[in-house]
């Protein structure tokens, strides 16, 4: 048993779906056909062999009402065979019966109607050589049997030439079925095939940019396989963004870390002939080089966090943005004293508490606080609000400087990404990035925008909970 199944896997597997397909439509198609076949022979000859039962008994019946017409020995005048019907009577009592022999065969079964002992059946019978079909019922109410034959030959053949007309439907819509599964088969599954195909192609070249090709039509009008197909294409575009993104942030990475790392060894060679420099010359040096350490740390650290898509749910703690904001504006004094940082936080949502990880939500708000210091003028405001809206908490900073060209607004998030006046100032470009993700992670919404009266406002959403 476990061998015929593994045989019939193996066969499954070796051979294609289309063909499996075809091969199981026109079985089905094929077991309806017999059947339909079948059921139209037994429908036909039961009829025939009915109507043919009917005539007999009209016959039988005609005779009993004529019967005082009838001689003493209706055998010897009364059968016409080998023609198209024979009639006979048969007493109960083989004494009585007539010195010309039966025309019609006579058993112990025709004697047992006529003395009423059976009651009346039909037969089939050979007489002369030719087929018929026999009624013996009895006579009145005399000890005779009275027996009518019918050729049956031509109903034989009736129904012999029904079967071969229906085995040959039958056969024919069986080719049929097996033409019209293949093609429907092959146009049902090309899409799959046609999916199957990019799938390898991408496998063999590692190039994502190969997309299914779509029937034309209405979206609302596409079957399964073209929605199976869509959702690949989908798939593949996704597929191809992320390995775009990954290239240009290892290229991007390898161009921010080619100047640090270049400073790097230039200080750490100035360094190693420490002899031959002064005292100033060497804490310049040293000092730079520490700097320099610092830089590289703090990019590989954000292109660590980049690199993380979720937030790991074991630290997942219910969060209060007011005291989360309170303590980032108090850090971003210290660190940017020459600047003035407010926080206007909402009575209504002071003690409003949302899921989230501390650290990442408090390095989501040093992110903005720094952005924002670096575009303020000296002893320009920067301005932090926390207010409630419909289902969310809206948390906005805005800071007085440049601003944010309409250029700039839609790549203000992306990696390494720096406007022109932000070319000269200190940092990667990877702060507003790590920002929008740590965003993103928590189910919130970050954005960018021109503040009114000038400057950039940059507002985050943070959903609330259901209640």
């Amino acid at each position: 048993m476990t061998g015929t199944r593994g045989l019939g896997a193996r066969w499954r597997r070796r051979r294609p779906l289309r063909a499996r397909l075809a091969l199981a439509a026109s079985a089905a198609v094929a077991l309806v056909a017999i059947g339909v076949c079948a059921a139209a022979f037994t429908i036909i000859d039961y009829q025939m062999t009915r109507q043919l039962k009917l005539t007999l008994t009209q016959t039988a019946t005609q005779m009993i009402r004529d019967r005082h017409d009838w001689g003493p020995t209706p055998s010897d005048t009364l059968c016409q065979y080998p023609a198209s019907s024979c009639v006979q009577i048969v007493p109960s009592d083989p004494a009585k019966d007539p010195r010309k022999p039966y025309v019609l065969p006579v058993s112990d079964a025709t004697r047992q109607v006529a003395d009423g002992r059976s009651t009346a059946f039909y037969e089939r019978q050979k007489v002369a050589g030719r087929p018929v079909l026999m009624l013996t019922t009895r006579l009145g109410d005399k000890d005779e049997a009275l027996q009518v034959a019918q050729r049956s030959d031509t109903v034989d053949r009736g129904v012999e030439q029904a079967a071969w007309a229906l085995a040959a439907v039958g056969g024919a819509g069986v080719l049929l079925a097996a033409a019209l599964g293949y093609w429907v088969s092959r146009t049902g599954l090309a899409p799959v095939a046609r999916l199957t195909a990019t799938a390898e192609r991408i496998a063999a070249t590692r190039d994502a940019r190969h997309r299914i090709e779509l029937p034309p039509g209405p979206t609302a009008r596409e079957d399964e396989i073209t929605r199976l197909a869509t959702s690949f294409n989908t798939m593949l575009g996704e597929l191809e963004q992320s390995v775009t993104a990954q290239r240009r942030l290892v290229a991007d990475a390898s161009h921010e870390l080619r100047t640090p790392l270049t400073a790097l060894r230039t200080n750490a060679e100035l360094l190693a002939r420490a002899d031959r420099l002064t005292d100033a010359q060497r804490d310049r040096a040293s000092a730079a080089l520490g700097r320099q350490l610092r830089e590289v740390t703090t990019l590989v650290n954000d292109l660590i966090e980049l690199a993380r898509d979720e937030e790991p749910q074991p630290l997942v703690e219910q969060v209060r943005p007011a005291a989360l904001l309170e303590h980032a504006v108090g850090a971003a004094r210290e660190h940017w004293p020459e600047l003035t940082f407010t926080a206007a936080i909402d009575p209504a949502a002071a003690d409003a508490t949302v899921p989230g990880v501390p650290p990442r939500l408090a390095r989501l708000l040093s992110n903005l606080l720094d952005n924002a210091a670096k575009f303020s003028p000296p002893g320009g405001p920067v301005e932090t609000a926390l207010s409630g809206v419909p289902g969310a908490l809206e948390l906005t900073v805005r800071d007085h400087g440049p601003g944010i060209e309409a250029g700039d607004l839609p790549h203000v998030f992306d990696r390494f990404y720096r406007a022109k006046a932000a070319r000269a100032l200190p940092g990667s470009g990877l702060g507003l990035a790590m920002a929008r993700q740590i965003a993103r992670a928590h189910g919130a919404d970050l954005t960018a925008e021109q503040a009114p009266g000038g400057g950039a406002l940059f507002r985050l959403r943070i959903p609330l909970p259901a209640a």
